[in-house]
């Protein structure tokens, strides 16, 4: 299963997203066959890593989010990911201007927040990183959940 993470710059959210969601894989469900990639809808930072607000943030919970760099969504992910998860409604509409997939909102995965849209930490402090990794580690173990349930459920048929 390839799963692609996305947000408006890809140096904040969807980068945590994608180290999230693959180290979380990785421990809790080791038996998930799954590739995580992120991209920005907007080329604004091509090829720079994390914001480094994002990277502590990130390695306090025990997530690497310094090998990743930057890159720009192109219609042609509809083909390559299975499932395309929008960290909000603003990049997912922008997205599906592109082509159409499987696109979703992460915090779908995360009912018990009541939130659609994980919010944008850049211009804030702190506490607004510490938010979103909070709202994505329950995205990512519902993520979790719901593919090890089709791939169950694909392997009994």
């Amino acid at each position: 299963m390839r799963v692609l993470c996305v947000c408006m710059g890809n140096i904040c959210r969807s980068p945590t997203a994608e180290a999230v969601l693959r180290e979380l894989a990785r421990r809790e469900a080791p038996e998930l066959t799954l590739e995580v990639d992120s991209a920005g809808t907007h080329g604004y930072h091509v090829g720079d890593p994390p914001d480094p607000r994002a990277v502590a943030a990130a390695a306090r919970r025990g997530y690497d989010l310094s090998p990743l760099r930057a890159r720009q969504f192109t219609a042609k992910d509809f083909e390559r990911f299975d499932l395309i998860l929008a960290m909000d409604e603003d990049n997912r509409a922008t997205m599906l201007r592109q082509g159409s997939g499987r696109v979703e909102l992460l915090l779908s995965y995360a009912p018990q927040w009541g939130e659609r849209n994980v919010p944008d930490p850049y211009y804030g402090g702190e506490a607004g990183f510490e938010r979103v990794l909070d709202l994505i580690e329950s995205a990512a173990r519902g993520v979790i959940e719901s593919l090890g349930q089709m791939d169950a459920s694909s392997a009994s048929r």
